[in-house]
């Protein structure tokens, strides 16, 4: 049975800023995107991820949350189905920012499939209408 696969946007010690990180495994994880910075929360639902047996495609993000270009950037890619051909679920912890969560709802509509968000993520954007 093929892996459910996950895009993840969020901080990182290092690693390519613009460019999909596929990860199976926690080693690459720690290989290629280090430690997590302080208040950071991308890794910590990647690690959770792939104990939960799902693929991650993970998008460096120079601030989690506030970083427009990066994320609108990601999801750009992975509105191209020949990049990207699976995506299950986009998961974007911080974000509350109306025009992000907008482009995400469109590539969730396009691939059918789940926006992961946080209570606080949520609760910020309905607040902010």
């Amino acid at each position: 049975m093929e892996k459910q696969v996950i895009a993840l946007f969020g901080e990182a010690e290092k690693g390519a800023f613009r460019t999909p990180h596929v990860l199976h495994e926690l080693p690459q994880v720690m290989d290629r995107l280090g430690n997590p910075p302080e208040a950071s929360e991308g890794l910590f639902f990647a690690v959770q991820a792939i104990l939960y047996n799902r693929q991650i495609i993970y998008f460096r993000v120079e601030e989690e949350g506030f970083s427009r270009s990066d994320y609108l950037n990601g999801l750009h890619f992975l509105h191209d189905k020949e990049k990207i051909k699976q995506v299950h679920a986009i998961c974007m912890p911080g974000v509350g920012d109306g025009e992000i969560l907008e482009a995400s709802r469109c590539v969730c509509e396009l691939r059918r499939g789940l926006l992961i968000t946080s209570q606080k993520d949520l609760y910020d954007y309905l607040t902010s209408h």
